[in-house]
């Protein structure tokens, strides 16, 4: 991942976002095992109410807990929402190897453990609990809530809901060679076969092979990283035989609770009409159309509109009747 000046100027104007006073909120270090394995996240506490609703949060391809997201958990606990963000299994402060696994049903796995340990917790209303999944794990959450009645809500920002559709948005070249090194992780990393995992870059420049070479991809995800991110630009290609099976938009007309599905007009990774296909199959969805590519909701006007649509439905789901934000 580039750093350097050149990152810095790019990040300058997402760095004016608001950011609510450390007085409205508490922030504590909150960790659960999921198949064996710890994994980190963080439980931001609104100051009130004495109970409040909760939020658990997570992103999608490998991508930190870091990059972007505590900015909105801040602005919901600002709001009267408890927000537990996490990190999948070989992700960020989360155990486990090979590093930066992409796996949709050992990720879904982990937003399930990180639910029961949230419902676990003192000092919260886990009666009202959301999800707010982004990119891959906007798809996550809605395969979590097909197979949960008890959530409340859930919000999925730029949700990558069809992996086949996901690959087939650039070449067939493309296609082959990600299924061919796919392949060849899994061989190197079969234990009579010691040799490790075959990594492929996660994102790269349009005439890079990387899992994300549109246009933007590179530099959009370099500037939710903070500046002093470890974060190591590769995955096991074995990524790209996970997502040719990954089909949340399959179970989407099991999803029951209200959902609010945020896309994104220019999105070449979550394109809109995949996004619009999965609202259609869901009986209590709500689609909102943004301005925006993959990665520019976290910055400016479009994160301001991305949190008062966010607000709103949450505050209509998941608030006691008589109580304001």
């Amino acid at each position: 991942m580039s750093r350097g000046a050149s990152r810095a100027a790019r990040r300058e104007p997402a760095g004016r976002e608001r950011r609510p006073s450390r007085y409205e909120f508490s922030k504590v270090a909150v960790d659960f095992e999921s198949a064996g394995t710890v994994c980190s996240g963080w439980l931001y506490r609104p100051d009130r109410p004495a109970e409040p609703p909760v939020v658990v949060m997570a992103h999608g391809f490998a991508a930190e807990r870091t990059f972007g997201l505590p900015a909105v958990a801040e602005r919901l606990a600002e709001r009267g929402y408890a927000t537990y963000l996490f990190d999948y299994r070989t992700i960020g402060g989360s155990g486990g190897e090979p590093r930066n696994r992409i796996d949709p049903e050992k990720n879904v796995a982990d937003w399930q453990a990180g639910i029961a340990r949230v419902r676990r917790l003192d000092g919260i209303d886990a009666s009202r609990l959301a999800l707010w999944g982004v990119s891959l794990g906007g798809g996550h959450a809605l395969d979590v809530v097909a197979e949960d009645p008890r959530i409340s809500a859930v919000v999925a920002q730029t949700p990558v809901v069809d992996g086949r559709a996901f690959l087939r948005r650039n070449s067939v070249g493309y296609l082959l060679k990600g299924l061919a090194a796919g392949v060849r992780d899994r061989l190197q990393s079969l234990p009579l076969v010691p040799l490790g995992p075959h990594t492929v870059p996660i994102v790269g420049d349009p005439d890079e092979f990387a899992l994300l070479s549109d246009p933007g991809a590179k530099a959009g995800l370099s500037d939710l990283a903070p500046p002093d991110s470890a974060w190591e630009n590769e995955t096991p290609a074995r990524a790209f035989l996970s997502l040719l099976r990954y089909r949340p938009t399959t179970s989407a007309g099991d999803v029951g609770c209200p959902t609010l599905l945020v896309s994104g007009a220019r999105d070449e990774i979550a394109p809109p009409e995949t996004v619009e296909a999965a609202a259609a199959e869901i009986p209590t969805s709500t689609l909102v159309r943004l301005p925006s590519d993959h990665f520019g909701l976290y910055h400016g006007s479009l994160f301001e509109q991305t949190l008062g649509h966010a607000f709103a439905f949450l505050d209509a789901n998941l608030r006691s009747p008589g109580v304001g934000p």
